[in-house]
């Protein structure tokens, strides 16, 4: 494992470094800083794709979803128009996302299992796409998320690259909902490790807490955290409500692709009893489980 670690800490210093020098060397022929950002964002995602077809496993993108946005903040936070961690609206935003990249990625971190494995739905698209795999393995499993994460990174432009905005009463509002995001995503991975942990016997008709409540609260909780960082937008930034493409985008992706997929492979997996669990569950918002009709 310290080797998988250490070849993951490779790839990711050496995607930052690429990510630097690109950028720094677009600013000096004059692009835009968001283009020049997002050109950035796809090169350091190709250094870590290389590292993925070197190390033959997908798995090693995974930490990008949670890391990339911390460096994307920062480089808004220091642009000459903005006035940094001297604002203490930035602060807060800089705060409560850093708070999510750290939980999400220990999360991950403590989940890994090595080099040696890969993730469940990479396997069966490697299964399906043959020699087609590492074609597709760029586009879908890599370039893809990066393009979402830099549409939901959006929000953290206006907000992070201002001077002199105070914090308002609605900041407050906003940061509850992203502070409550993140706390769901951390009860639920907590509620089903705990549920994982128990032996078979012992474990109950419904997973326990958030689980009975939605079938995939740690996705719920995903999604609400970009909506979270949208409000701060239009609190103070209501011109840029268009960032709005951001938390849409991601919404879909996991209601469009992620949930179906997860929602196949357990299907698959237990059939009758996921069959029951879907009967009585909320796919997705939290809502009350209903009642099984008497025997």
């Amino acid at each position: 494992m310290k080797r998988a670690f250490v070849v993951v800490i490779l790839a990711y210093g050496l995607a930052l470094a690429a990510a630097w020098a690109i950028l720094w060397l677009l600013q000096v022929q004059g692009w835009p800083s968001l283009a020049a950002l997002a050109v950035a964002d796809g090169l350091a995602t190709i250094v870590v794709f290389v590292f993925s077809v070197l190390t033959n496993n997908s798995s090693l993108y995974d930490p990008y979803w949670s890391v990339a946005p911390v460096p994307l903040a920062l480089f808004w936070l220091f642009q000459p128009s903005s006035d940094g961690l001297a604002n203490a609206r930035h602060v807060l935003i800089f705060g409560l996302l850093c708070l999510w990249a750290l939980r999400l990625t220990w999360n991950w971190a403590r989940r890994w299992r090595g080099l040696e494995h890969e993730d469940w739905r990479y396997v069966d698209i490697r299964k399906s796409t043959g020699r087609w795999y590492w074609p597709v393995s760029l586009l879908g499993i890599h370039l893809m998320p990066t393009v979402l994460v830099f549409l939901g990174c959006l929000s953290l432009w206006p907000n992070l690259s201002d001077r002199g905005a105070s914090l308002m009463p609605a900041d407050g509002l906003a940061a509850l909902v992203t502070l409550a995001a993140i706390a769901i995503e951390a009860l639920a991975d907590q509620q089903m490790e705990s549920f994982r942990a128990r032996p078979a016997a012992e474990r109950t008709a419904l997973p326990p807490g958030l689980w009975s409540w939605s079938r995939h609260p740690n996705y719920f909780g995903e999604v609400l955290f970009w909506w979270g960082l949208y409000l701060f937008v239009l609190v103070a930034h209501p011109a840029f409500w268009w960032t709005l493409i951001g938390p849409l985008a991601i919404l879909i992706l996991f209601l469009g692709v992620s949930i179906p997929l997860m929602e196949g492979h357990l299907s698959a997996k237990y059939p009758a009893l996921y069959h029951e669990y879907q009967r009585r569950v909320s796919p997705f918002l939290p809502w009350p489980p209903r009642s099984l009709p008497p025997q």
